[in-house]
């Protein structure tokens, strides 16, 4: 009898593509160029920045793999599910999907949050990422396969005026967790990676406004490791969770914090 435990381990990653979505963000970028590297075809989604996602695109191809991208708004699911159609009618298998979108947002305290800004964040990062999952399971439960979602230490340690990044992630952590358990039975593993201070995408547009130097300083000092984290650090360990390397590990977050959070 053949033992396909040990050829899974052999591989990096089972047959298919492997779907990432916020792919031309500052740590998005990082996790789809790991992703090639480490031998997976790609499939990634951007906003609004056709040029970037596209000269990534092109860039990635060059190491001989498939890099398309495609623009989705996530809390549109009829865009949602029609991309995961196309992608399934052209590539047959996808093998993990990313999710590292995130919305735009102010740091505010919760007495000062406009209720509009709420309501937006709340359905373009939560329900989005139920389109994901609502769309995709069906396909999933077929071969099998992996979820990675980006989240916040946050949820460890709470952060000055960033209710807006904590509680959407909140939520999409207790559906992480669902599908760990839930669909398990169907080759499904789902894991998150919780992020500190990054020195890529968001944080550095924010610094210098609403990440004053003093903040940074401060988050600095108060962790173990005294500096941020970069995007390749993140980007190496969404590549683990996706990988067959990760095979016996579902429902799980990896904090990524440099201690922040101890």
């Amino acid at each position: 009898m053949e033992d396909t435990t040990r050829i899974d381990r052999d591989m990096m990653f089972s047959d298919g593509v492997a779907v990432i979505f916020g792919g031309s963000g500052g740590i998005g970028s990082e996790i789809c160029r790991k992703m090639v590297e480490a031998g997976s075809d790609i499939i990634f989604t951007y906003r609004n920045n056709s040029d970037k996602a596209n000269s990534l695109s092109r860039s990635l191809a060059q190491a001989g793999r498939v890099a398309d991208a495609f623009p989705v708004a996530i809390e549109d699911e009829d865009q949602v599910t029609d991309f995961f159609g196309e992608v399934i009618k052209k590539h047959k298998r996808i093998h993990t999907i990313i999710n590292a979108t995130g919305s735009a947002i102010p740091m505010v305290f919760i007495s000062e949050l406009d209720s509009k800004k709420w309501r937006e964040v709340m359905n373009n990062d939560v329900n989005g990422f139920f389109n994901i999952v609502h769309a995709s399971l069906p396909h999933m439960r077929e071969n099998g396969g992996s979820y990675v979602v980006i989240s916040t230490t946050g949820l460890k340690r709470w952060p000055t005026r960033d209710v807006l990044s904590v509680a959407p992630k909140a939520a999409i952590d207790a559906l992480v967790t669902g599908i760990a358990k839930e669909e398990g039975r169907f080759g499904i593993r789902a894991n998150t990676v919780a992020l500190g201070l990054i020195d890529a995408g968001l944080f550095q547009r924010l610094r210098g406004s609403d990440y004053s130097e003093l903040y940074v300083e401060a988050a600095i000092k108060n962790s173990a490791l005294k500096r941020l984290g970069a995007a390749s650090e993140v980007a190496d360990s969404v590549v683990f969770f996706a990988s067959n390397r990760a095979n016996f590990i579902t429902g799980q977050t990896l904090v990524l914090d440099g201690g922040y959070s101890l």
